[in-house]
Parts: C-alpha cells; sequence; structure tokens
C-alpha cells in the first residue's frame, strides 16, 4: 500500500472516530437529524459549505473547464452560488421559524398527509443519485492513488460513507464538516498558488475566445435552462434546508448561508480555473474526471498532494453524509413515521438508520452503473425539484391560495414534464418548462381547495 493510500484511509478513520464519538448525542430524532438545532456561526456556515462542496465542484466542474470551457460550468459553481445565497436571504430564517424537521413536514402542515408523503418520495430520488455522484467520486480519488481499480474504490467509498452516516447523524457530520471544510480550503488554496506560479493565469489569458464564452454552442434558452437547475434545486433542496434548520437561531439560519455561499464561489472558481488551464500541463487528451488529480500529483510535492487529497476526500464525505442522511428522514420521518405514529425515540431513530444504509446501497449501485458524476448531478437536481419549489413558495409564507389539489398537481406536472421533456422529447430546456407546468398546474387547480387530510398524531419537531 502507498503512502498516499495510506494517508487517506487514516483520515477516512479519523472520521469514522469522530462519527462514533458524536453517536452517543444522537437521544432523539432531532438530535439526529438536526444536530439538537444548536449549531453556531463556524458550524452553520461550514457544514453549508462542505454540504455543497462535492465531487461535481472539484472533480465535475475541472472535467467540464477542461472540455467545454466556461459554457460547460454555468451550473457549478455560478448557478449553486445563487442558489445558496438566495436560500439564505430569502428563505432561511423563514423556514427556521416554522420549527420543522424536514420541507415535507411543512407540506403537510399546509397541505395534509398525502402531499407530505408524495413530496418527500420526490425528493428522494434525487437525493440518492447526488450521494451517488459522491460515492463516485470517491472512487475516482481511491483508484488515481493506487493499483485499486474503479469498482473496488466506489465499494470502499461506500461502505466508508455509509458507516460514517448511519453510525453519527447530523452532529457528526456537522463536526467533521467544520473539520473537512478547514481542510478542503487549504488544500485548493495551496492547489490555487501552484497553478498561478506554474503560470496559469498566462495560460487563461492565451484561451481561445470560444473557451470563455458562456453561450458556446448553446442558445440563450438553453443557458438558462442550465442555471435554472442548480438555482431553483438548491433553494428546494432538503440538503440544504436541514442544514439551516439545524442552525440555533433565524438569524444565523440567514446570515450563514449567505456566508457559505460566498465561501463556495470562491473556492468554486479555482477548479474552474485549472480545468480552463490544465491542457498546458498534463495535455489535451486526459481523462477529464482524473484531470484535477493528475494536475496536483504531477506538479504538488508529496505533502502538499496529500494535502490535496484529503481536501478532495473532505469534499465528497460531507456532501455523501449529508445526501445520505437526508434520503433516510425523508423516508423514516415523513414517510414510515407519517403511517405508524406513535413509534418511540429509540425506533424512530433506528428507522433512519436503516434508511441511511438501504439508500447508501442503492447510491452504491447508480454509481457502479454510471459514467459521469457531472451528469449525475445535473439529473438529480432536474427530478422533482420543480413541484417542490413551487410548493415551498406557496407553504412558506402560509398563503391561502392553493389547497392539496393544488400541491398534488404541481408535484405531478412538475415531475412528469421534466421526464418527459429530457428523456422522451430530448429538449433544450426542460428543466425551465417543468417549472413552468408546476406552476400552471398549481395555479388552475387553486379553485379545488379541498380538505387537507388531518394529521393521525402530531409528529415530534
Amino acid at each position: 500500500m502507498n503512502i498516499v493510500l495510506t494517508c487517506i484511509l487514516v483520515y477516512v478513520v479519523l472520521q469514522l472516530a469522530i462519527a462514533f464519538a458524536f453517536a452517543r448525542r444522537n437521544r432523539n430524532e432531532v438530535d439526529y437529524l438536526l444536530a439538537g438545532r444548536s449549531l453556531g456561526p463556524w458550524m452553520a456556515t461550514f457544514t453549508v459549505f462542505a454540504t455543497w462542496y462535492g465531487a461535481e465542484t472539484c472533480i465535475g466542474a475541472t472535467a467540464e473547464a477542461y472540455s467545454a470551457g466556461i459554457s460547460g460550468v454555468l451550473a457549478d459553481p455560478f448557478g449553486y452560488t445563487l442558489g445558496i445565497v438566495l436560500m439564505g436571504l430569502i428563505f432561511g430564517a423563514v423556514l427556521w421559524k416554522k420549527g420543522i424537521v424536514t420541507m415535507a413536514d411543512l407540506f403537510r402542515r399546509r397541505y395534509g398527509v398525502g402531499v407530505e408523503r408524495l413530496a418527500a418520495v420526490v425528493m428522494v430520488p434525487s437525493t440518492v443519485m447526488w450521494a451517488a455522484a459522491q460515492v463516485r467520486g470517491f472512487g475516482q480519488v481511491l483508484s488515481s492513488v493506487s493499483e485499486v481499480g474503479l469498482v473496488v474504490s466506489i465499494s470502499i467509498a461506500a461502505f466508508v460513507v455509509i458507516a460514517y452516516t448511519a453510525i453519527g447523524g447530523m452532529w457528526a457530520d456537522a463536526v467533521t464538516d467544520l473539520v473537512q471544510g478547514l481542510v478542503l480550503i487549504a488544500g485548493i488554496a495551496v492547489l490555487f498558488v501552484v497553478f498561478v506560479q506554474l503560470g496559469g493565469l498566462d495560460e487563461l489569458a492565451k484561451l481561445p475566445p470560444e473557451k470563455l464564452d458562456p453561450l458556446n454552442e448553446r442558445t440563450v434558452w438553453g443557458a438558462l435552462d442550465t442555471l435554472a437547475v442548480p438555482i431553483f434545486s438548491t433553494i428546494a433542496a432538503q440538503e440544504l434546508v436541514s442544514r439551516v434548520l439545524a442552525m440555533r437561531s433565524a438569524r444565523l439560519a440567514r446570515n450563514a448561508t449567505v456566508g457559505a455561499g460566498f465561501i463556495y464561489l470562491a473556492l468554486g472558481l479555482v477548479p474552474v480555473m485549472i480545468g480552463l488551464g490544465a491542457a498546458a500541463y498534463i495535455g489535451a487528451d486526459a481523462d477529464p474526471e482524473q484531470v484535477i488529480s493528475l494536475f496536483a500529483q504531477k506538479h504538488l510535492p508529496l505533502p502538499l498532494y496529500i494535502l490535496f487529497l484529503g481536501a478532495l476526500v473532505s469534499a465528497i464525505l460531507s456532501t455523501l453524509s449529508g445526501a445520505l442522511l437526508v434520503a433516510g428522514s425523508l423516508a423514516a420521518h415523513n414517510v414510515y413515521a407519517s403511517v405508524r405514529p406513535n413509534l418511540g425515540e429509540a425506533h424512530k431513530l433506528r428507522a433512519n438508520r436503516i434508511a441511511v444504509i438501504g439508500f447508501g446501497i442503492v447510491a452504491y449501485f447508480i454509481a457502479l452503473g454510471s459514467d459521469s458524476m457531472y451528469e449525475l448531478v445535473q439529473e438529480s437536481s432536474s427530478i422533482g425539484t420543480s413541484g417542490i419549489l413551487v410548493l415551498l413558495l406557496f407553504a412558506t409564507w402560509d398563503t391561502r391560495a392553493g389547497g392539496p389539489a393544488s400541491a398534488y398537481g404541481a408535484l405531478i406536472a412538475g415531475t412528469g414534464t421534466y421526464l418527459t421533456g429530457a428523456h422522451v422529447l430530448e429538449l433544450e430546456s426542460p428543466y425551465l418548462l417543468s417549472v413552468a407546468m408546476a406552476m400552471l398546474a398549481y395555479l388552475v387547480l387553486i379553485p379545488l381547495r379541498g380538505k387537507a387530510a388531518p394529521e393521525p398524531v402530531a409528529l415530534s419537531t
């Protein structure tokens, strides 16, 4: 076993140790899913930043910039930055004051138990696909520094993070996000300094105009659709909402989220620049998903290369654990617990952990069958999020417009339109169309208000 792989595995074992140490804090479901709503400024900011700064930002955005130029990275980091900042400014404080555990809880209060369950079912696939992208990214890192094949590497990655998330919950996730965020900043900063010293900025100045054209081979509508996916899906993401709800005050829920968005942009521009200039240092025929690792391996001394890999692993671990925790919470808290309302806290905790393990296994098989982590992330951001966004807009401010019929219509129309437009008709901007159809369905069905189904017993918050 080489020294680089050894250092990565030791770092991963330390993360597992933190998870075990904080597992004892999980006395109830709110502790497990929201860290007892007690995250302070540092952990609050870094858990948002580290959860969003994942494999697709480090590996995927570098690959897209290397292959397609600026037009390939409209979504990440630019779109996701806007989504994070808008969530903080517009929704953060309002959602925190609701005292909910998940977004589906908000929909239960506004539209009834049936809408809660459907919304949870709609959100789970996108979250699992996002987790699969991180599993694949982790596998790429392990395989790039050893003779271990990609399949074995993905298997190791899946096992580690499933155990890590199922054991520790949000407490372990938030603490390790702080550690991982600091390592991530250090590693990306080192890589940027080396890139500048090698003349990387001069290489960027020599790029042909098409590499810097955000509309290169795109129409305006195609570019807007590409930007809409990360912006709207980030606002409608339970992964981000769960971090907002875990903070200890409404003011912090707003300010820490906005601050995390700007940190994300600053750190997200580094992989983009390296991807744009990498051809001068590693050639123009490298595997795009290996570009950032190959650049670091070739130009960093061993200690700094290990630091960079630690940053890469940190980005993946924090994002992956957050995604699995969310998928588990939606299934266990909003589907399973809603049909068994008298569960004790020990039973709820066990159900959440079992759900995390189950979805981790599903993400593992999706990662094995996929070809690109960037495509996985884009698809995960698109499926179902248009209907969720429309419900979030109407439910957050307790508007009386629309009832269960409108909610069902928006969820079904949004998801159905995207799947049909993207995979059957192969439209250029299926996501924008899905948002429009979800909103139209909601508005058209407002006269059919109906009655929200009563909750059998109030769920714990």
